[in-house]
């Protein structure tokens, strides 16, 4: 148990809440550092998804018949939980898809119908592919230009020079909130407010963000925020967008198909009032139910105190991983950063450390974590990425630097 001045939490009892986190690999205890990628499930999200498939399956907004009402209210129900989660202002602003990736490719698509030549979207040196790619396309339909905010050495971001990227030509500031690559907490509030000033829309990549911050996106100021489920303790193919309802109101569809309408004659359609306006087909209704329970789940726990539990192992890995010969931790300092250690190793390429650091039972990330434009800028082809949740300990920060040792024996550095 961790005991601070403000934060009780029983790492313990928190772990046997998590079913696969009890299991050995490679025969030693899972130590799985790899929360960044996706999070663990615990036994309540587990049994929410198997228990409306068990007794409450049946499609949404469809059926007068008891089942459908009972899909249909759970999954209204899901909508009020994200909404509150996120402090949105009402139910509407929460667009259900599958992740973060699906709602920038919708944003890309409906606010880039407005684009024009000429017209300027503003992103950053820390992005994710999932929120340069679909701009990237955006651009190519409409004669846009993408314009990149730089980071400093220390991997956070330039404001400065931000703002001098920011002008009359400026249509969309798009930037993640936490950097998945270095744990960078990005100022949102200072972002939305100087992009604000030139007119220009706020969208906020928060995938990494949501496990680890309290939203309040009235109080950050964004536009558009968006998450994904499965970061989040959730399941894997939910997530959520949130957007101002005037500004949902005001967007083309991104798909077409049933729920989406108002009314179809082959003379023409009429659309839904967001956030059906978004949501065409059979929605993930059991992917939303289980969100809805990881929400409850890490409300339950606190924000803040697993905030504070994940800053303690980021230093406390920061402080083990100084002693290694060779290393190299990449990004800010414990405290500028959400729990994301990324690493290099003099003489070690990161898949080989992926790979002799699981024979230890140790869950990494190896690679350039979908962001190679930032791996550029770093100087690195990869880094190997050690990342905290809630469930994690100091025992397996340990585990961790003893496998580095064994990486560096076989490697014969």
């Amino acid at each position: 148990m961790l005991v601070d001045s403000e934060v009780v939490l029983d790492v313990t009892a928190l772990r046997a809440q998590f079913p696969a986190l009890a299991q050995q690999v490679r025969g030693k205890p899972l130590a799985y550092l790899d929360n960044a990628a996706t999070t663990q499930k615990p036994h309540q999200v587990i049994e929410a998804v198997a228990r409306y498939y068990q007794r409450d399956n049946a499609n949404v907004h469809r059926g007068v018949h008891e089942l459908s009402q009972r899909a249909t209210r759970l999954y209204d129900e899901a909508r009020a939980t994200v909404a509150e989660f996120l402090g949105a202002s009402r139910p509407e602003e929460i667009v259900f898809l599958r992740g973060c990736t699906e709602a920038m490719n919708l944003l890309a698509h409906t606010l880039g119908s407005r684009l024009k030549p000429g017209d300027e979207i503003v992103l950053s040196e820390l992005e994710h592919h999932s929120n340069i790619v679909p701009w990237q396309m955006a651009c190519e339909r409409t004669g846009a230009v993408i314009r990149v905010a730089p980071i400093r050495d220390d991997g956070t971001l330039d404001l400065d020079a931000y703002r001098g990227l920011l002008s009359e030509r400026t249509r969309v500031v798009s930037i993640l909130h936490v950097s998945n690559a270095l744990g960078t907490i990005n100022p949102v509030r200072s972002i939305a407010a100087a992009a604000h000033e030139v007119g220009a829309l706020v969208v906020v990549d928060g995938a990494q963000s949501a496990p680890h911050l309290r939203i309040d996106v009235r109080e950050l100021g964004v536009d558009f925020y968006a998450f994904s489920g499965h970061k989040v303790y959730g399941p894997t193919g939910i997530g959520a967008l949130y957007g101002r309802y005037e500004l949902l109101e005001g967007l083309p569809p991104f798909q077409g198909g049933g729920d989406m309408i108002a009314r179809v004659s082959y003379s023409g359609t009429t659309y839904a009032k967001p956030p059906a306006r978004f949501e065409a087909g059979t929605p993930n209704i059991a992917g939303a139910v289980g969100l809805a329970e990881a929400i409850r789940f890490v409300r339950e726990v606190g924000l803040e105190r697993i905030r504070a539990w994940e800053d303690r192992l980021t230093e406390l890995a920061h402080q083990a991983l100084a002693d290694v010969p060779g290393l190299t931790i990449h990004g800010p300092k414990p405290g500028a950063k959400a729990g994301v250690v990324s690493f290099s190793l003099r003489g070690a390429h990161p898949h080989d450390i992926g790979t002799i650091l699981d024979m230890q039972g140790v869950a990494i990330r190896a690679g350039h974590h979908c962001a190679q434009p930032l791996m550029e800028r770093l100087g690195v082809p990869a880094t190997a990425r050690a990342s905290f949740g809630m469930y994690n300990t100091p025992e397996e920060v340990q585990s961790l630097v003893r496998g580095l040792a064994e990486v560096r024996r076989v490697l014969g550095l």
